[in-house]
């Protein structure tokens, strides 16, 4: 499906042909992880070496221009592309996850979730004042994780330069709590 102007923020750098050639690589498992929910798996694209590389290379194509010093990727699918896309980009590579997980000091955002609430953690030493962030990973859905891992890098003193997604579920309208920050996801699912 080709990114209509409907998504606020940067468009997909690809194009309609190649993402309808990324989607064909994923898998959909319907009743998972309940019944009613239609989840759209990418371990069958991840395991596809051009479709892999395609990911890498649409996501850090898109970034190259900018000043980048540092990714973060949300544990845990989002460990999966953050240090790819940090090697490209000639930038670090900054875990984001669940309390307890991290052996030095940390900070933490507590978030508010549909049903209760949610952490997440950074090493405090993980990002210096003024430095320029990416955060990446697999999935914008309702955009509670991808808004707290951003308010967890400015409340380090990090400016977000961008958050981007491989995947993105616009019907569940995420991309409404990220409307001040640069967002670009590669491929889009209306349900």
């Amino acid at each position: 499906m080709a990114p209509s102007s409907s998504h606020s923020g940067s468009s997909s750098p690809v194009s309609a042909a190649e993402a309808e050639s990324l989607k064909k690589l994923i898998r959909e498992v319907p009743d998972f992880p309940k019944k009613g929910i239609l989840f759209y798996d990418i371990t069958t694209l991840l395991k596809d070496k051009t479709g892999l590389a395609t990911l890498i290379d649409k996501l850090s194509e898109h970034y190259i221009a900018q000043k980048v010093d540092l990714v973060l990727g949300m544990e845990a699918r989002g460990f999966i592309f953050a240090p790819a896309l940090a090697y490209r980009l000639n930038a670090g590579f900054v875990p984001v996850r669940k309390p307890g997980k991290l052996p030095a000091e940390t900070v933490k955002y507590d978030y508010a979730l549909e049903y209760g609430k949610n952490t997440l953690e950074v090493h405090k030493d993980a990002i210096r004042k003024g430095e320029r962030v990416l955060i990446v990973d697999d999935l914008l859905a309702t955009g509670g994780t991808a808004e707290a891992t951003a308010k967890l890098a400015e409340s380090l003193g990090g400016k977000v330069a961008g958050l981007g997604f491989v995947v993105e579920l616009d019907f569940l309208k995420g991309r409404e709590k990220l409307k001040n920050y640069d967002v670009m996801s590669l491929l889009h699912y209306d349900k």
